[in-house]
């Protein structure tokens, strides 16, 4: 039963990853919380293990997002080139903050944080492209910040991404495109970083890599690699609005589940 909601869980990921540039984890870290909890997991651990199997995932998830984006010529390397330093650098550190928060108090960092994305995709709060091209440094700069709260967040990065490169003037579509070929590196990075945190965790489930729990890796793994090549297929044909909204509503609700529980 577990391994059925898991590739459904993937399914949904996969068509987020390329219908709005994020990598699913806004969705797949709640549900695994609550999926690990039924299970019984210890609770001190099954947040950590949530985020690191949702980062893990994304590895999937954004490489078949990437791979349509980049067949409609969408993807601006010369941008995520120099984003990816410090994508790197900012996740690994990100996945040291993490662990060493307690697990109940990444829970509510995480629920707040899906309230405020809440709240953007309700309002359809863009930013204004008035800003020119970013320089390198600024680059290297926002790619640090991204890749650390993505971490903690268990995200592709693709909420703090896309609004970043909409804000330097770039179209939406390349945005997207550019921002799913960025959760790569924030995932690998991020997902390496829970493994080793979590290789002597005494409390982990059988068949845990550190924290990152893989029969949920492999049935997410396994739906959203096709679904992620239908979101970004979406993602060229139409308004993506109201899902914004209704999935406003789900962050919502997850948000406020987790700050209460």
């Amino acid at each position: 039963m577990e391994f059925a909601l898991y590739l459904l869980l993937g399914a949904a990921a996969g068509v987020l990853a390329g219908l709005f540039g994020v990598g699913g984890g806004l969705i797949i870290v709640p549900v695994l919380v609550f999926s690990f909890s039924a299970q019984g997991f210890a609770p001190e651990i099954l947040t950590h293990l949530a985020v690191g199997t949702s980062l893990a995932t994304i590895v999937f998830t954004s490489s078949n997002s990437i791979r349509e984006h980049h067949r409609r010529g969408a993807v601006l390397w010369g941008l995520f080139r120099w984003l990816t330093p410090g994508i790197l650098i900012g996740a690994a550190i990100g996945g040291l903050t993490a662990a060493l928060l307690q697990g109940p108090v990444l829970q509510k960092i995480i629920g707040v944080f899906a309230i405020c994305m809440a709240i953007q995709l309700a309002l359809n709060l863009t930013p204004t492209s008035t800003r020119p091209l970013p320089k390198i440094p600024e680059l290297m700069t926002a790619g640090g910040v991204i890749g650390w709260a993505s971490a903690i967040f268990g995200i592709g990065g693709g909420s703090l991404t896309v609004p970043f490169l909409v804000w330097r003037s770039i179209p939406i579509q390349k945005a997207v495109a550019t921002s799913a070929a960025c959760g790569f590196p924030i995932a690998l990075a991020g997902a390496i970083v829970f493994m080793v945190t979590g290789w002597h965790e005494a409390q982990l489930p059988q068949w845990s890599l550190g924290f990152v729990y893989l029969p949920a890796l492999l049935g997410i793994a396994l739906t959203s690699v096709f679904f992620a090549r239908y979101g970004a297929k979406l993602a060229h044909k139409l308004s993506p609005l109201l899902l914004k909204r209704l999935f406003a509503a789900l962050l919502v609700i997850v948000g406020l589940s987790f700050l209460l529980n």
